[in-house]
């Protein structure tokens, strides 16, 4: 069942802060003005191609999740909504393409599904870090979450690590998956070319760890980018696998049920231009690691410091501004970032700016942004300024995902023949 907002919220503590320009940037932004504009589903590349040619799904946000009240109704049903889990690592401050290629969607998420949504803190250990960096960021992480507007009285927050669930179903899944199944990813390739003989057991095992956490929730949907599908691919691999090698029949000897031990979940597609390229360099995606602090805007950063980034990105030499050329991957960049910093629609955006010089441009793109960050800087600050509620949330978000993890756990091992622990 849906859980109701509680009557304790973060904006009494900021309204003061912001600037009439901040509030009517917020009057303006209607959360669902881009996903309701997701009317049809296309295969828009290779990577998607390939995963529906597995047998996955592709649902796109503005799907229907729910009968609708009259439905429920004269069928005499519970509304039941399907489950979506998704997280962030904490490394490092969080920038504008995580925000608007995953945060900013999760609050229209927790409206439509039953979400978990976890900062995913034993990832962030696959590559060298920095332990008191992880610490803190950590904390900052599950801040911004709420500051972006997800509601813990809607969906279940908490931090990877404390649910030790996670670690512990990674073994057993480990204990089946073909290791050359992890040897293909292309990530594993890739960050292991970089790291040379450097490269951990953990680097190969993260796609297992991934599959995981979404497992243990028996998750119907996972929002997913373009550089995780074959990841989810492996997920979905996975479960099947354990469902044939231990469920139906075998778990029911086992003395379970007669059914599937995981569900086998789907891909849940974000919005057409959410996934936002670095500001120097617009064919690669705005990253957390990469060294240029110039190449993404983080959501903490100062007017100042935002005005400055943007004024430095990297453009071209047309004439004017457009989307959708392959020849102008910095002018679709920006612009796409303008039309979800204002709010408006594409076609807007378009009309606005044909005629435009990158001179022009660039102040209003700073303006907007500054404008619709400012608000989530706000609640950010309300929310770090008591961290004793912080932490309560999160410890409270623990408890809700342990509950759900230890049940899909205890099915698991009990398949496998692991012997039940007496619990007191």
């Amino acid at each position: 069942p849906h859980r109701k907002s509680s009557a304790i919220t973060l904006e009494p503590m900021v309204t003061a802060a912001l600037s009439a320009s901040a509030r009517m940037a917020m009057a303006k932004t209607p959360s669902t003005r881009l996903n309701m504009r997701l009317a049809a589903l296309t295969l828009r590349t290779p990577a998607q191609r390939a995963y529906r040619h597995r047998g996955g799904a592709m649902i796109p946000y503005a799907t229907a999740t729910t009968d609708t009240p009259a439905e429920a109704a004269s069928e005499s049903k519970p509304v039941v909504r399907k489950r979506v889990l998704s997280g962030v690592q904490p490394t490092g401050a969080l920038h504008l393409g995580n925000y608007l290629g995953a945060i900013r969607n999760w609050v229209e998420l927790q409206e439509q599904y039953d979400t978990f949504f976890c900062v995913v803190d034993m990832h962030a250990i696959t590559v060298e870090h920095n332990p008191k960096v992880l610490l803190e960021s950590t904390r900052t992480s599950a801040a911004t979450y709420l500051a972006a507007g997800v509601d813990p009285e809607k969906a279940t927050i908490f931090v990877q690590s404390h649910v030790t669930a996670h670690a512990e179903l990674t073994w057993l899944l480990n204990c089946t998956t073909p290791i050359g199944w992890l040897e293909r990813m292309i990530q594993f390739k890739e960050k292991s070319k970089k790291a040379g003989e450097n490269v951990n057991a953990g680097l190969l095992d993260y796609p297992v760890l991934m599959a995981a956490d979404i497992l243990l929730y028996q998750a119907d949907l996972v929002p997913v980018g373009e550089d995780q599908l074959q990841h989810l691919e492996l997920t979905r691999d996975i479960a099947k696998r354990v469902n044939d090698q231990y469920g139906g029949r075998k778990w029911q000897k086992m003395g379970g049920p007669k059914g599937r031990l995981l569900k086998v979940p789907e891909a849940l597609i974000p919005p057409a231009g959410a996934r936002i390229m670095s500001l120097l360099d617009g064919t690669s995606k705005m990253s957390k690691s990469a060294e240029a602090e110039g190449s993404r805007i983080n959501l903490n950063d100062t007017p100042d410091q935002i005005m400055k980034k943007i004024k430095r990105c990297k453009t071209d030499a047309f004439d004017g501004l457009e989307f959708d050329n392959p020849d102008r991957p910095e002018a679709n960049n920006l612009l796409a970032i303008y039309q979800l910093m204002s709010g408006k629609t594409k076609e807007e955006v378009a009309a606005e700016c044909a005629s435009m010089r990158w001179g022009d441009f660039k102040p209003i793109l700073a303006d907007a942004t500054i404008a619709h960050l400012e608000p989530i800087q706000a609640k950010y600050n309300a929310v770090m300024e008591d961290t004793t509620y912080l932490d309560s949330l999160l410890q409270k978000g623990a408890d809700e995902a342990n509950e759900a993890a230890e049940r899909t756990l205890d099915n698991v091992k009990q398949a496998m023949g692991f012997m039940p622990r007496t619990r007191k």
